[in-house]
């Protein structure tokens, strides 16, 4: 399994858990983003700058991605392209995607789209916190330890 990392709006409250786990279980890492982004240092870790571009990013990373590979992504298109090659997605607050939940959430995301089209002011989600922090670390161990 490889991971990759949606870096453009990753939280930095994210990057010490995915650090500490990419060293300790030998995870090569790629993080894809249009600007530099720094997780830490690791020899398992490559950084992947993309053209600016609203999908380069995401087109990057469907280009490299293989069956069973991880995104991390709170980018529910990319999320829905990544479990459609058999592929696994987290989103930073520690929601697995899988085939059974990700229309869902496409549906949800372009019904508050058109919301907001028409005019209308929606509120944005809530502002990322320590227990959005904890979900995501326990959603990504219990997604490693799934895979041993």
């Amino acid at each position: 399994m490889k991971l990759y990392i949606d870096g453009d709006a990753l939280p930095n409250l994210l990057k010490p858990i995915l650090l500490r786990a990419i060293d300790k279980q030998n995870i090569s890492t790629y993080v894809v983003s249009n600007k530099k982004i720094s997780i830490g240092k690791s020899s398992n870790i490559i950084y992947i700058i993309v053209e600016a571009g609203a999908d380069e990013a995401d087109n990057k990373i469907i280009e490299m991605l293989e069956p069973s590979d991880l995104v991390i992504t709170a980018d529910i298109p990319l999320a829905d392209r990544t479990i459609t090659v058999n592929a696994h997605a987290i989103d930073h607050r520690g929601e697995l995607y899988t085939r059974d939940n990700i229309k869902h959430y496409l549906a949800m995301r372009d019904l508050m789209q058109s919301i907001r089209d028409s005019g209308e002011v929606t509120k944005g989600p809530a502002p990322f916190s320590q227990k959005d922090t904890q979900n995501f670390a326990n959603s990504f161990n219990k997604f490693l330890q799934s895979i041993k």
